[in-house]
């Protein structure tokens, strides 16, 4: 994210904020806001949404994106399977985003044994079939209509509760994760 933090500092002065009242309006101090704006740290994703509304502004402008060169529209005969780790993954929301946009068929039995924990948020809803979904120390069972949202640092497992599998549609707000890195974690049979 080098263009973080030059657009950062460019868009606190268009809003015509000084530094401390940008940092008191986003609850951080003017120290921190410094480092975010000469790229010393790196902003999470709750700091980018903060900052986005104080300057009257979105998370892609302050990420530098230019959105007028994406196709905002992902049509279904485009969207091709990717698969990894035995589910598949269809790409459904431009690549490069805040957010990645996922359709993911989770067939029964893999990796169902897997503890993810890693930055972001999730959310999930499920299109067809049933969703064993254990967050930290709750099981929940999610049929079809029914979704979810959390934090990702909360220790998750998904699996396919029916033989027939799991299709849901996946929002993630990590930035820049490879799709199968997403909520697979690791290939080799390693546990993360």
């Amino acid at each position: 994210m080098p263009a973080v933090a030059p657009q950062l500092r460019a868009l606190r002065r268009r809003a015509g904020l000084t530094l401390e009242a940008a940092a008191r309006a986003a609850g951080l101090s003017p120290a921190h806001l410094s480092r975010l704006e000469t790229g010393g740290r790196q902003p999470s994703l709750p700091m980018l949404l903060a900052l986005a509304r104080i300057y009257g502004t979105t998370v892609s402008d302050l990420l530098g994106e230019t959105v007028a060169g994406r196709d905002a529209v992902v049509r279904a005969a485009g969207m091709e399977p990717t698969p990894a780790g035995g589910w598949t993954y269809f790409q459904a929301g431009a690549p490069g985003r805040g957010m990645q946009a996922l359709r993911v068929r989770v067939p029964y039995g893999t990796q169902g044994d897997i503890v993810r924990v890693h930055p972001g948020e999730e959310w999930l809803y499920i299109l067809r079939g049933r969703l064993r979904l254990r967050l930290g120390d709750s099981a929940h069972l999610l049929a079809p209509g029914d979704s979810a949202h959390f934090d990702s640092l909360t220790p998750h497992r998904l699996a396919a509760e029916d033989h027939d599998g799991v299709e849901l549609l996946f929002v993630h707000t990590l930035l820049q994760s490879p799709t199968a890195a997403l909520c697979l974690g690791p290939l080799t049979g390693e546990l993360p």
